[in-house]
């Protein structure tokens, strides 16, 4: 395994990254992770690992680059923290991140080992909707997305994400949490609704029994089996559309 820490450049200044790929010859599909809300951790560094052992060139951004070094220590966590949390989180709009994607594009265009050609990505959570608006932004790169509980997909807002649906080519995937107090009942249905109008290739589905967060070990709300079929709907995701 190859992996390290690098500076992206964007349009609004150096942003550090972990990057990890195969220690082997050839080149590899680029998969972006978009963080969630608390931030880069070894729990995604983690992720980013088990991604590149599956035959990827994997990013993991720090989205919160513009507010410098922001890191949480999550066992510690508590009401002051998760106000913190929620404050940086509120620092970024899907512009930004769509900005941003297009320096991580430039990045793996400049790496020997990255195959050039088609992007996956993910986003957990708050990035939901940046991997939506991401696959919009860019059509012709974004060929697989997936937006496990994503927030913000369908707002009343001119940059919602689902107004992009008509601009995606990517193949998309959905996952819901069953129990997910951030995601209203009425998102599903119009998410559907604007992905079916727009001819978008995507699934959609709700894990049952699960509750916002089950995805990852280290959190209260963590499904092991629900997470591990994510994985697997992830890596056969992007075996159809990047290999």
């Amino acid at each position: 395994m190859i992996e390290r820490d690098v500076i992206v450049t964007t349009k609004h200044g150096n942003m550090p990254a972990f990057a990890a790929c195969p220690d082997a010859p050839g080149r590899f599909a680029p998969v972006i992770i978009y963080m969630d809300a608390p931030g880069v951790r070894e729990e995604l560094r983690n992720f980013a690992r088990r991604i590149a052992k599956q035959g990827y060139f994997c990013l993991l951004p720090d989205m919160y680059y513009r507010n410098g070094l922001l890191r949480f220590d999550l066992p510690r966590r508590n009401d002051a923290m998760s106000t913190v949390i929620r404050a940086a989180m509120n620092t970024l709009t899907n512009t930004l991140v769509a900005d941003d994607t297009g320096g991580m594009l430039q990045f793996f265009d400049a790496q020997e080992k990255a195959k050039p050609g088609p992007v996956g990505c993910v986003g957990y959570c708050m990035s939901g909707r940046y991997v939506m608006t991401a696959a919009g932004r860019y059509p012709q790169r974004i060929a697989a997305a997936a937006s496990l509980y994503g927030i913000g997909l369908v707002t009343d807002k001119e940059d919602s994400p689902h107004l992009l649906a008509d601009r995606i080519k990517a193949e998309m995937y959905y996952g819901f949490a069953e129990v997910d107090p951030d995601v209203p009942g009425t998102v599903i249905p119009a998410l559907r609704t604007a992905l079916d109008q727009a001819g978008v290739r995507y699934s959609c589905e709700t894990q049952k029994g699960t509750h916002h967060g089950y995805c990852f070990a280290e959190r209260k709300d963590y499904d092991a089996v629900a997470a591990e079929d994510t994985w697997a709907k992830l890596f056969a995701l992007w075996e159809r559309n990047l290999k």
